[in-house]
């Protein structure tokens, strides 16, 4: 199951407010950087046959199948370091990550 923070579930209410259409928040994974495959966090403009779609915590989060073993138990974080926010993730199912942190291994 994937647990998203106070600070992301903000985040993605602030996202999903601008954009009433969308169908919800969509998190994958896809192929890129030096680890193999890096996180996408998205507004989901449908949701596909095979999408799982999740409610965390009133939030409707979209899985494409080939991404749901990659980021089952991820925690989501939304955080703020000077000029710089971002999502971050907390994936028990990383096994390494590149030294900028931009994509991860699993074995």
């Amino acid at each position: 199951m994937i647990q998203i923070t106070p600070a992301a579930s903000d985040r993605m209410r602030d996202f999903l407010a601008r954009s009433p259409e969308a169908a919800g928040v969509r998190f994958a994974v896809k192929r890129m950087g030096c680890s193999g495959f890096g996180y996408v966090v998205d507004l989901a403009a449908d949701i596909a046959e095979d999408d799982r779609v999740l409610d965390i915590d009133g939030i409707r989060v979209v899985v494409d199948p080939k991404s749901l073993p990659l980021v089952d138990g991820t925690l989501i974080d939304f955080q703020r370091q000077g000029l710089n926010a971002s999502f971050v993730f907390h994936n028990p199912n990383a096994t390494g990550e590149c030294g900028c942190g931009e994509s991860f291994t699993v074995s």
